[in-house]
């Protein structure tokens, strides 16, 4: 078992992360998404102390949320630490379809939750990634909005939804939720902008979703 996972299962681990939590001013607030397979986006991105956030409200609330690292980022001192945080190698060559690989290992466990950052960068973003809506609508999962508003300090996971796959509609809901949530950068925040090609790409996507059990 990961470092990260007996953290959670550790009743001591989790009141002391929530006491780290509140002693740096922040509440969580938590929508339930209903079932144990699903993908979740967390936004915005601005800082290196997101990362910090995120870990302390995972360890908090026993969420098991899993990155995706460059399979290359398993070895040596580095992969020590992407085991310890129970990350998922995965292989970005292009003879390998990121969406298909992730989108099947939805089909390989019963309870699996992926968190993806759609910008991709702390750095402002001009575009958002689009992976985690493709993966998402491939596998049949739904898709949480988690948030980190240091405005209110408020983190946790807002409101989730079935891709339907139809992108634009489904990106004004996530805009529409998160408007007003602020970074702790918010000059490096990127707006929520689609791909140019997104929606062709949904259309190509489309074809391909019955290939995977539900």
């Amino acid at each position: 078992m990961s470092l990260i996972l007996r953290l959670q299962k550790n009743s001591l681990a989790r009141s002391a992360a929530r006491a780290l939590l509140k002693l740096a001013g922040w509440r969580i607030e938590m929508q339930d998404p209903g079932t144990s397979r699903y993908v979740v986006i967390g936004y915005p991105h601005t800082s290196n102390w997101d990362f910090i956030v995120t870990l302390l409200f995972m360890i908090a609330e026993g969420v098991p949320i899993r990155l995706l690292g460059k399979a290359s980022l398993f070895k040596g001192p580095v992969g020590v630490i992407m085991r310890a945080l129970n990350a998922i190698p995965v292989d970005r060559s292009k003879r390998h379809n990121l969406v298909d690989q992730v989108a099947a290992l939805f089909a390989e466990h019963d309870e699996l939750i992926i968190g993806i950052a759609p910008e991709g960068t702390r750095g402002k973003s001009r575009r958002w990634r689009t992976g985690f809506y493709y993966i998402a609508l491939k596998a049949h999962v739904p898709i949480v909005l988690a948030f980190l508003d240091y405005g209110n300090k408020i983190c946790g996971f807002g409101p989730s939804f079935l891709p339907s796959g139809d992108i634009e509609g489904d990106f004004k809901l996530i805009r529409a939720f998160y408007s007003g949530v602020k970074g702790k950068n918010p000059k490096q925040q990127g707006e929520i902008v689609l791909q140019p090609s997104a929606t062709a790409q949904t259309s190509r996507q489309e074809k391909n979703t019955s290939a995977l059990p539900t």
